[in-house]
């Protein structure tokens, strides 16, 4: 049984208050896709709760975790920040957490960048973190209605408003951004 309580004490002991509600509304916005979409809403929370547990954390730190580990990663990932903590928060939810749910720690794995053939989830936790009640940007309205009605929609109006503001910021692009978005794409098409 995972300890709830344990999990919010340790994050709110190793995040900004910032970084902790917008894990809490990560979280709680999981919950609300799981019950549309008739997912475990338990483990959407605990996903939502988790996901950025090591998103603070000195990229050198992260990049010593990978390899106790033993976990491989792209070069694009190993050296950006941003995307190293979705893999790295494996540790703590391993070891910190005792959890060992394949379907949480990978939705937690590919929150940052998606990939092909994503599970619903992985999906649910996606939107979730780019879309939670403090996140403001434009299209987020959009991207929530979307999320309520169909959920891939959602996702490629989400991939669509997260590529733009890369592109603006002339930021590199992990490749598995574009692999699940034509996936989602080619899925509606047929």
């Amino acid at each position: 049984m995972t300890d709830i309580n344990f999990i919010k004490g340790y994050l709110r002991n190793t995040l900004s208050p910032k970084r902790y509600n917008h894990s809490e509304n990560t979280a709680k916005t999981a919950v609300r896709l799981a019950k549309i979409y008739h997912q475990d809403s338990q483990k959407a929370y605990i996903a939502g709760l988790v996901h950025d547990c090591t998103r603070e954390l000195e990229i050198e730190i992260q990049q010593s975790m990978l390899v106790s580990l033993g976990i491989q990663v792209d070069e694009l990932t190993y050296n950006i920040k941003e995307l190293l903590h979705a893999h790295t928060a494996e540790y703590s939810i391993r070891n910190e957490f005792r959890i060992f749910d394949e379907d949480i720690i990978s939705a937690v794995r590919f929150h940052t960048t998606g990939k092909e053939n994503m599970t619903l989830l992985e999906k649910i936790l996606f939107l979730s973190d780019v879309m939670e009640p403090s996140r403001i940007f434009p299209g987020v309205e959009y991207i929530r209605s979307l999320s309520l009605k169909n959920i891939d929609e959602a996702m490629i109006a989400a991939f669509d408003s997260s590529i733009r503001f890369l592109i603006g910021k002339r930021s590199l692009i992990h490749s598995n951004t574009f692999l699940a978005r034509n996936y989602i794409l080619k899925q509606i098409k047929e």
